[in-house]
């Protein structure tokens, strides 16, 4: 009888050992955030961002002057404060008397709509095409990866400059060029990923339950794909700025006066040397947007991938 109540005891304390154990363990949402602020520069590169995009959302309520107005007794007037301690022109003018800080702020809610929306047009039918790559390789993978080969023959900003001579200056087509360029990333990443997949035996087990080929790709397969395809998408931001900007700068962006970080370094070239704080400014918030939106890539790479987990 003493032995059976020592085995009972012993159990008790291993299963009230187990349920602390489960009790203590951390949520993967804690899990990702201490393997991601590990990084300290992708911390940095979130704070920044999620600087820019506050003050895009609220523009009306920091910004003090309309982007478009045009002050023309200020015109050129270097970064300067209001008589009485209120601020003014905080950044300077351009070249019409129209406020810089505000065209940034302003700028800053087109170049990152359509970076984000250029993101995710270029995502979905480039892990639809991958998918489709990985699962019927013999003769659709290989029409896709060749047509996928051609594209990628070109350098992206000449493939998107391309697509907008053809379609025209704007908005959309500025955001159908960038969705194109970058289209071929997701299609071979969601392809090799898929491919490596493939082969484990979740999928093979699925296959013996009676899934369907759709069913195999979107349920199955990808959620296993995602980890790489959101550091893609991160950096697909990043490029996406940068390009949209060479849009602007080339001409062949948004459309004046609609301010855009590209637009606005286009229109202040002629005065880098008489007033040099129209491009200083708009190219430092290009600059520090693209790096930050980097390590915010590094950081998730980080902590999805499981691999550099383990190697720490």
């Amino acid at each position: 009888m003493t032995e059976k109540i020592n085995i009972t005891s012993q159990a008790s304390d291993q299963l009230d050992r187990f349920g602390s154990a489960q009790t203590n363990y951390p949520s993967p949402i804690r899990t990702f955030w201490l393997s991601y602020s590990a990084n300290r520069g992708a911390v940095f590169g979130l704070f920044f961002m999620l600087l820019i995009i506050i003050a895009a959302i609220f523009a009306p309520l920091i910004a003090q002057n309309d982007p478009i107005t045009q002050f023309r007794g200020h015109i050129l007037q270097p970064p300067s404060w209001e008589e009485g301690g209120s601020i003014k022109f905080l950044l300077g003018t351009d070249e019409v008397g129209r406020d810089i800080f505000s065209r940034i702020i302003y700028g800053g809610r087109l170049s990152l709509f359509i970076a984000v929306c250029s993101v995710f047009i270029a995502v979905i039918p480039g892990v639809i095409l991958g998918l489709l790559a990985a699962f019927f390789p013999k003769y659709i993978g290989a029409a896709i990866m060749r047509i996928v080969d051609v594209m990628l023959s070109l350098p992206t900003l000449l493939l998107a400059v391309a697509i907008v001579a053809i379609l025209g200056q704007g908005l959309i087509n500025a955001m159908i060029a960038i969705a194109t360029a970058s289209l071929p990333a997701y299609v071979r990443l969601t392809r090799a990923t898929a491919m490596t997949e493939l082969n484990r035996d979740y999928v093979q087990a699925a296959r013996v339950a009676g899934a369907n080929t759709l069913r195999l790709m979107f349920v199955t397969l990808l959620p296993n794909c995602l980890a790489p395809l959101i550091v893609q998408m991160t950096m697909g931001f990043s490029s996406a700025i940068l390009e949209i900007a060479a849009l602007g700068f080339l001409g062949l962006g948004v459309k004046p006066p609609d301010p855009e970080w590209g637009t606005m370094l286009a229109s202040a070239r002629e005065y880098i040397e008489r007033a040099s704080w129209i491009v200083t400014f708009p190219g430092l918030t290009i600059l520090f947007s693209v790096i930050s939106i980097n390590l915010i890539g590094d950081g998730l790479r980080d902590a999805l991938d499981p691999k550099l987990k383990q190697a720490r």
